[in-house]
């Protein structure tokens, strides 16, 4: 692409260039320039890409953007706001891809995997062909890739876009972080439906309060737009039992269609029963009310299969078909998975890492043990700190046993951060084993039929971070492990 036909995107910048140049892809990452890039300096939070402009220069870079003047060896143009012209431009470059598809975000503390894994299953089995981007990969008609954050940076999100349409990708479900949403990562992306799952505690270390992250979250369902259109119309989905969706209801022009348990709702569970096995309710719809069974258990889990059926409804799916996908899924990897190898007891794996989150699956686990609760929780290290105490309350509160040990600890000291847990409860009401994989061992070694062993906070990553190094660790792995560890014991 010429560069004056990039630049037509753009209503300012600084310098003189030649307009003619021909630049053959972006990048911000100055190891993946060649000749003809254009490469954006991104001041990030662990670097500055300025500090790196040379670099690309040297790399055969076309043409240098900053946001500041740069000594190198190449052109440079000057903008504002590098975050923000990258999305721009990269939405220009790969030609809109994301206005060629259906495109759903979801948002929200707790859900926004299940509920991206359900709505995908639903339109898979409508006969669409579709991508996924979110916390566990990123998915293209069927092959799975690696990807790094929940949601990728605008230009690395429309190349995917790119991707996603030359493999006929006619439907994406995306998660939608909050920083994601502040950092200007998805701008330029053309949502057609936006979800909101629930807001709880996390994250207060980049958001510093709960009506900065209501915000955060907002501005998903802003990027909806104003304009009302038949081709491609936008809608919102929100949880009608959390009080943070008048938030997004304010944010946003677009129709709305709600779900809910507690309160009145375009699409609502009632008469629930919970077991071992599943769940079983009536789900009231505007067309009519229908009997679901799915094998998820929990009320968290209906909640999510509500967000995913009204998802549907406005996407004009069957809610009959619909219903169908969404009870074959027994559930998605790391939340509430069941690890089995023999043993007499459930043993659970579950991502919850919030209060919120935590707080609802040991809900869940009550409803259903006949003994013990296990839980094995730690928090995070460089991360919300105010969240520490909450958790370990919860799990004192309605777990018999609860094991405080390490997450992904990071650069802090895992006892530290323990410490910061165990200040709000009762000494004797918890013990302390400061190494991950012998609270998992103590957890199974201890527990007996009738029984439930929780491991929470990890669910499907199989690393821990400590310091700044990620070594090999998957809670379901070392599980399995302990079970059969115990059983050549007995």
């Amino acid at each position: 692409m010429k560069l004056k036909d990039l630049l037509k995107a753009l209503p300012l910048y600084y310098g003189k260039v030649n307009l003619e140049m021909e630049i053959s892809k972006i990048e911000q990452d100055s190891r993946l320039v060649t000749a003809g890039t254009l490469f954006i300096c991104i001041d990030g939070e662990v670097v500055d890409g300025h500090q790196f402009a040379e670099q690309a220069a040297k790399n055969g870079a076309a043409l240098i953007l900053a946001e500041r003047p740069v000594d190198v060896s190449a052109p440079v143009l000057i903008v504002r706001d590098t975050k923000r012209v990258m999305a721009i431009l990269a939405d220009r470059f790969y030609n809109q891809p994301s206005q060629k598809m259906t495109l759903v975000g979801i948002t929200g503390t707790n859900g926004k995997t299940t509920v991206s894994h359900l709505v995908e299953q639903i339109l898979v089995d409508s006969g669409e062909i579709t991508g996924l981007i979110g916390t566990m990969y990123r998915k293209i008609a069927g092959e799975i890739y690696h990807t790094k954050n929940t949601t990728p940076d605008s230009l690395t999100l429309q190349k995917t876009f790119r991707e996603m349409l030359d493999k006929k990708v006619t439907s994406s479900v995306m998660e939608v972080s909050s920083h994601a949403l502040v950092q200007s990562r998805v701008y330029g992306s053309d949502y057609d439906v936006a979800v909101f799952t629930n807001l709880s505690q996390d994250h207060l270390d980049y958001h510093q309060t709960m009506e900065e992250y209501a915000y955060a979250k907002s501005l998903l369902f802003a990027q909806l737009g104003n304009r009302y259109q038949e081709v491609h119309p936008k809608y919102a989905v929100l949880n009608a039992d959390d009080p943070v969706s008048k938030t997004m209801q304010r944010a946003t022009s677009a129709p709305i269609v709600t779900y809910a348990v507690d309160s009145d709702a375009d699409f609502r569970a009632v008469n629930i029963r919970t077991t071992g096995e599943g769940s079983t309710f009536e789900l009231l719809t505007p067309v009519g009310k229908k009997n679901m069974h799915a094998q998820m258990i929990g009320k968290f889990s209906i909640y999510n299969i509500l967000a995913a059926l009204a998802t549907a409804f406005v996407l004009k799916k069957d809610i009959d078909q619909a219903m169908q996908s969404l009870s074959k899924i027994k559930g998605v990897a790391g939340r509430f998975e069941l690890v089995h190898a023999g043993q007499d007891f459930p043993v659970i794996v579950d991502y919850a890492h919030t209060p919120d989150g935590l707080l609802n699956v040991l809900e869940t686990v009550k409803e259903f043990a006949n003994g013990r609760i296990f839980v094995v929780v730690g928090c995070g290290g460089d991360r919300d700190k105010g969240k520490r105490p909450k958790m370990a309350q919860i799990a004192v509160k309605y777990a018999t046993d609860p094991i405080f040990t390490s997450d992904n600890p990071r650069t802090e000291n895992p006892r530290t951060i323990i410490d910061d847990m165990i200040a709000g409860v009762p000494d004797n009401s918890y013990i302390v084993r400061k190494e991950r994989r012998e609270a998992i061992e103590y957890a199974i070694r201890e527990a007996k039929h009738g029984d439930v062993v929780l491991i929470a906070g990890k669910g499907h990553e199989d690393y821990q971070i400590i310091g700044t190094e990620k070594i090999n660790f998957d809670d379901r792995v070392v599980a399995k492990e302990a079970i059969l560890k115990k059983q050549t014991l007995e």
